[in-house]
């Protein structure tokens, strides 16, 4: 392998919508060889997320270390969560707050909201409402006209959502939560992240609980909510019409959808397909739900 052959397989790789797994050990391989030869950081966290998103931790920890020994701001979120969550094995608030706190001074947004967080969760620090509160309204004023899909900007309206539902602002959070999922529709679209849709998750269950749900008025993603039951829906896409099916099993609920079964909506939402393309993938092309 050469220089030349690592970049053009690395940037290549993110025109694919499901790459074969020839198709990622080459891409793993190119970036192996980038970092040695090149030493470039970037690399090294996008290698880092490239295992995250695997749940490889272990070695999703490696590459963010050695992004962030080049002092490479996104690193210090990444090494963050792997610390805040456990993700290698034990949860560490302290080394999480540390991180979170450099990527916060470089301001860093993921960091900034994390570290607010801590604040209200008190985890390493005194709890301490108020500065959560600071720092979340903080951020909202820098990401409110955002549009970049690569920036946080649903985990940040949500959170200013639950505080303004807190205070009795109904209406204000039902726009922020809407805001927040029609922008992480998009980002799903480009990117089906578990943890995003984890979120995605939240923001529904939230609307339903201060709106209730509206059975002929919806979308993929309220299905994480509702399918939480047993279920009949219907919906279009190119004009075809399709059926989906959540199933009462001892386990909890399963989804048919045709004549394929997924352990979960999540499941069913990330690796069902219409003709080749994945759900999650054309979200924004689907139309038309209702109960059937």
């Amino acid at each position: 392998m050469d220089s030349k052959t690592a970049w053009k397989t690395f940037i290549d790789f993110y025109k694919l919508k499901n790459p074969s797994d020839e198709q990622v050990f080459l891409y793993t391989e190119s970036m192996k060889y980038i970092i040695e030869t090149e030493k470039d950081p970037d690399v090294m966290l996008s290698l880092g997320g490239h295992y995250y998103g695997r749940k490889r931790f272990d070695l999703a920890l490696r590459y963010y270390e050695m992004a962030a020994a080049y002092d490479l701001k996104d690193a210090y979120q990444c090494l963050g969560y792997i610390w805040y969550y456990g993700r290698t094995g034990h949860v560490d608030y302290k080394k999480a707050y540390e991180c979170f706190f450099r990527g916060y001074e470089k301001g860093d947004l993921t960091s900034s909201y994390k570290i607010a967080d801590m604040y209200k969760n008190g985890y390493y620090v005194e709890k301490d409402m108020a500065k959560y509160k600071e720092i979340i309204e903080d951020l909202y004023e820098r990401v409110k006209d955002e549009t970049f899909l690569g920036a946080p900007v649903p985990d940040i309206f949500v959170r200013l959502a639950a505080i303004r539902s807190d205070e009795g602002k109904k209406e204000e959070a039902l726009e922020l939560y809407f805001k927040a999922k029609d922008y992480l529709r998009q980002q799903l679209a480009r990117n089906a992240f578990f943890g995003s849709i984890n979120v995605m998750k939240g923001i529904v269950k939230a609307i339903h609980e201060l709106q209730g749900f509206d059975d002929t008025d919806f979308d993929c993603f309220d299905l994480l909510s509702v399918f939480d039951q047993p279920m009949k829906v219907i919906f279009r896409y190119k004009h075809k019409r399709y059926e989906v099916e959540s199933v009462q099993e001892e386990e909890g609920n399963s989804v048919r959808f045709g004549d394929k079964w997924y352990r979960s909506c999540e499941d069913f939402l990330v690796k069902a397909e219409i003709g080749g393309k994945r759900m999650i993938d054309i979200n924004m092309e689907l139309y038309g739900f209702e109960v059937a």
